[in-house]
């Protein structure tokens, strides 16, 4: 499901941004203000005064799920390549590579742009005095409105691609990620796995023709946090979906929910030399639109999410000293991501301890937590709460988050009461609906036979 990243999405002039501190009170409200733009965009800003710097995303609905069948990686290629260099655009001049980097280091700012596999998101950050503001805006709508495709780029980055592609396949993990994700997601675009193949049928001209027809003005989510005002955020969102206006707004095809599996299936595979064998266990899990997504985002805290204090460490690692670290997470996304348990062992101990977090999972999924497994799941993450929104570029992906994913705009408002009133039934009834332990996918990577 995760989009292979090609080229890292930001360049790193301007370090003393990095550890930038929102100053909002996690027990106060957030004041977010949303829109319609002219275009059909939806704006989002959350106005902080205290710091004069200003992160913004714009999200299109351009990831790794809109990849053709046999290109896979094209988003992420798409993404990187935009770093490429830029044609002249509105009185700015032609950069290559290397000047663009370097009027980005001029201004001290940020530019970048990655593909996950739901959104293709493009990402500024700069300070807001108001000559390096407005340079910043103007050359992150030169980067989305005229960018080269560099063809000698795309080859460099191709090369740099298919050899970490390469490297990772000395991995278990990498080989159980791939055999994981094909077993649960099928045919659905999550399960798209970018190859040395699939790399080389890309050309240039193909991550031009995925930009313009995905970077869409009418369907983008903008999303700005900083020391600006209302006006001057609908200036800057105003500037850079003009920028996209020209790819219009071109009909994009329905994506297929994910199937259930129908049936467990149990993969095993040999990996010479591997000293540790690497197990997933797992099926389709849930979508971000979930009515129940709290029961099970608070539930899998206490099954396998929440460190050394989960059901799954207590009877994997600290009862029988089978795994060094166990964990569990649902990938939510448009479509219903994996729910997901992974581990290394001994090799000789692998059906050991699958066996193990087998039997805890279906114990949890029948039975759900004790009380006090509930409130103190509870209290860890309501006292953690403030650390997901403690500086700016956190609170930007949580308001870039409530928008792609329809949530109410209370939703940080009202968070921690969310988790509060989760009960025990909750949570029993909504890991049942979702998970089914006798129809998952366990795969075993080097594991003695």
């Amino acid at each position: 499901m995760k989009a292979l990243s090609l080229r890292a999405p930001w360049r790193q002039p301007a370090l003393f941004l990095a550890g930038a501190v929102l100053s909002l009170s996690a027990q106060s409200a957030i004041p977010i203000e949303r829109w319609t733009h002219a275009s059909g965009a939806s704006v989002a800003l959350v106005a902080s005064p205290s710091i004069p710097m200003l992160d913004v995303q714009i999200d299109f609905d351009g990831g790794s799920r809109r990849d053709p069948a046999q290109q896979a990686g094209l988003a992420s290629a798409t993404a990187g390549l935009l770093s490429g260099g830029v044609k002249a655009h509105a009185g700015q001049p032609a950069r290559d590579e290397n000047a663009l980097s370097e009027a980005w280091l001029d201004i001290g700012a940020q530019f970048g742009a990655s593909a996950s596999s739901d959104r293709f998101s493009v990402q500024l950050r700069t300070l807001t005095e108001p000559d390096l503001l407005r340079r910043a805006v103007a050359l992150a709508a030169q980067q989305l409105a005229a960018p080269a495709w560099p063809e000698a780029v795309w080859r460099r980055d191709r090369e740099r691609a298919i050899a970490a592609l390469r490297e990772a396949d000395t991995r278990p993990a990498t080989l159980a990620s791939r055999t994981f994700a094909r077993a649960v997601y099928g045919d659905h675009p999550y399960g798209a796995q970018t190859t040395e193949a699939s790399l080389n049928a890309i050309g240039v001209a193909d991550a031009a023709n995925f930009y313009r027809r995905h970077a869409s003005a009418c369907r983008a989510q903008v999303s700005l946090v900083g020391a600006i005002d209302r006006g001057t955020a609908e200036r800057i969102a105003s500037e850079l979906l003009a920028a996209v206006a020209p790819n219009g707004c071109p009909t994009l095809a329905e994506v297929p929910e994910v199937k259930p599996l129908a049936q467990a299936r149990l993969e095993r595979l040999p990996f010479a030399g591997a000293a540790q064998a690497q197990v997933f266990i797992g099926q389709p899990g849930m979508a971000r639109n979930d009515p129940d997504f709290f029961p099970l985002f608070v539930g899998n805290h206490i099954l396998g999410g929440g460190g050394f204090v989960s059901r799954l460490v207590s009877e994997v690692r600290e009862k029988r000293g089978l795994s060094y670290s166990v964990y569990s997470y649902f990938a939510p996304g448009r479509h219903a991501g994996a729910f997901q348990i992974g581990f290394t062992t001994r090799p000789d101990q692998a059906d050991d301890a699958v066996k193990v977090a087998q039997d805890v999972l279906r114990r949890f999924v029948a039975e759900g937590p004790t009380e006090a497994e509930l409130q103190a799941a509870q209290q860890s993450l309501v006292n953690g709460f403030a650390l997901r929104i403690d500086s700016n570029r956190k609170l930007l992906d949580n308001v870039a988050n409530i928008g792609w994913n329809g949530l109410p705009n209370d939703y940080l408002d009202t968070w921690t009461d969310q988790v509060r009133r989760v009960t025990v039934a909750d949570i029993r009834r909504a890991f049942a609906r979702v998970l089914q332990p006798e129809r998952m996918v366990t795969v075993v990577v080097g594991a003695a036979p």
